[in-house]
C-alpha cells in the first residue's frame, strides 16, 4: 500500500529574537505526539501556501500572522505518511494565540529550539531560521 504524501506549511513566527513553537498533542503516531514544531497545518485543494497557513493558524490559535517570504521546502518520509514541508517566515498580529489543537507552546530564540523535542521534518528547517 502506498503511503499518504501531504503538503504541509508552516508559520516560523518571529518577534524581536524569538521564534513561536507548539507542542503537538498525544497521537497515534509516537514519533510526532507530544514532539514541538512550528504551526501550520495541510493545504487544501485549491488553496495557496499564504491561504493555507493564514487559515491553519487562525483555526488552531484564532490568531492573525502576517506571511512573509519562504524560508525552505523539505521532504520527509515517516513511517505511515510523507511530506513536503515548506516553511514562511511570520510575524504575529495582534493579541495573543489561544491554544485549541497544542499542548503547549512557547517563544524560543534560534538556540534555544534544537534543544526542544522537535518533529523529524520541522528539525530539517533549523538551518533556514534566520
Amino acid at each position: 500500500m502506498e503511503k499518504k504524501h501531504f503538503d504541509v506549511v508552516a508559520a516560523v513566527i518571529q518577534k524581536g529574537k524569538k521564534y513561536f513553537c507548539v507542542q503537538r498533542t498525544r497521537s497515534e503516531f509516537d514519533y510526532t505526539s507530544e514532539h514541538w514544531e512550528f504551526p501550520g497545518g495541510k493545504v487544501k485543494a485549491g488553496e495557496c501556501d499564504h491561504e493555507a497557513l493564514i487559515r491553519e493558524i487562525k483555526e488552531e490559535m484564532d490568531w492573525d500572522v502576517f506571511v512573509g517570504r519562504r524560508l525552505a521546502r523539505v521532504e520527509y518520509d515517516y513511517p505511515d505518511f510523507s511530506i513536503t514541508l515548506t516553511a514562511y517566515l511570520c510575524r504575529p498580529g495582534d493579541g495573543e494565540p489561544t491554544l485549541f489543537e497544542h499542548l503547549n507552546s512557547r517563544w524560543c530564540t534560534a538556540k534555544q529550539i534544537p534543544r526542544l523535542k522537535l518533529t523529524a521534518a520541522d528539525r530539517l528547517l533549523l538551518p533556514f531560521i534566520p
